[in-house]
């Protein structure tokens, strides 16, 4: 995990987000382990607390099981149950203000779905 965090939210809320990401990007699938807090911790820096506060909210969210003496380990399932909650959450909070952009510039279907096609540029 990159140590680098922002200053617009907690960072136990920043681990939760990015082990979320991981979980979505298929980087960690079903029955995966989860980084042990004190690696976590260790290599972003950060207090075991603080890294164990985003491990219980993501468990306490249904996405991770706790095997005592073992560690956290990724549901079955979560990547599904992430994709509805996430796609739930664009379309709610996201989607108005993308939409109207589209229509104030008068984006045609076949121009959106060509700039979808295009390959992004990767930024250095």
């Amino acid at each position: 995990m990159d140590p680098e965090w922002n200053d617009s939210q907690p960072i136990y809320r920043q681990i939760r987000d990015r082990v979320v990401a991981m979980i979505l990007d298929g980087l960690l699938k079903d029955g995966d382990p989860l980084p042990s807090v004190r690696t976590v911790a260790t290599e972003s820096r950060v207090n075991p607390l603080t890294v164990l506060k985003a491990y219980q909210q993501i468990e306490g969210e249904g996405l991770v099981e706790k095997r005592r003496g073992l560690g956290m380990f990724v549901n079955t399932g979560a990547r599904d149950l992430l994709l509805r909650a996430e796609r739930q959450r664009f379309l709610s909070e996201q989607w108005p203000a993308v939409a109207a952009t589209i229509r104030r510039l008068g984006l045609t279907q076949a121009q959106l779905a060509d700039a979808g096609r295009a390959p992004t540029r990767k930024e250095d």
